[in-house]
């Protein structure tokens, strides 16, 4: 970690005690707004609750290979936090409205089932998707999150801005006055080693990509 973001960490954890202000002055994630998030413990009434605590629901079900343990997959991928006012952790790395083709340093691949590479509820809420899908997905504080010690340094998906790096690291590393549970929105771009996306203009994905 460079010096500016160990300094920014350092500052994020430090501003605990600003979580009190008024939550009109941050702004309020489309994603979440009359969805009812933001109460810890909740379970959503139509959502799928696994043995696990983890919460999904599925936005769109795809049409492509299935994902299974084992699988390599490429997924594109939004977050949000639920207790600190539904802050972005990541948003959508490519604006809807533009287009894709190929592989890019944005989108996340990995290994499901494989240790140390994403957090446990992100290795367990794609199982089962599809090449095309998307499902959202609600992860607890605890075993399926992040470590709360060391937060994204060792483990994924990790933010790719600044403001997202601080925004979780403030939550992650925060002493209890925050509800840690987050939120992911993910797509599933393709399966396979040489799994690519194709995302047509204004769209998620359409046309799944073969293994």
């Amino acid at each position: 970690m460079s010096s500016f973001a160990a300094l920014a960490t350092a500052a994020a954890c430090q501003t605990t005690g600003n979580v009190a202000r008024a939550a009109s002055e941050l702004v309020e994630i489309p994603a979440l707004q009359g969805k009812g998030y933001g109460k810890p413990a909740t379970i959503y009434p139509d959502y799928t609750l696994t043995n696990t605590g983890l919460q999904y629901k599925d936005l769109r079900i795809g049409s492509g290979p299935t994902v299974a343990v084992g699988d390599k997959i490429l997924i594109d991928w939004d977050a949000y936090t639920i207790g600190y006012y539904g802050r972005i952790v990541q948003a959508k790395n490519l604006a809807k409205g533009g287009s894709f083709e190929g592989n890019d340093e944005g989108f996340l691949r990995f290994t499901v089932g494989s240790a140390n590479e994403v957090i446990p509820g992100l290795q367990e809420g794609v199982q089962g998707m599809t090449v095309g899908g998307i499902r959202r997905i609600i992860v607890p504080p605890g075993p399926l999150s992040y470590p709360s010690d060391t937060g994204f340094k060792n483990i994924g998906p990790k933010p790719s801005s600044f403001s997202g790096k601080r925004t979780l690291d403030f939550v992650m590393c925060n002493q209890g006055a925050i509800d840690k549970t987050l939120l992911f929105d993910i797509e599933i771009l393709g399966v396979g080693d040489r799994a690519r996306a194709l995302r047509a203009e204004g769209t998620w994905l359409v046309t799944p990509s073969a293994k």
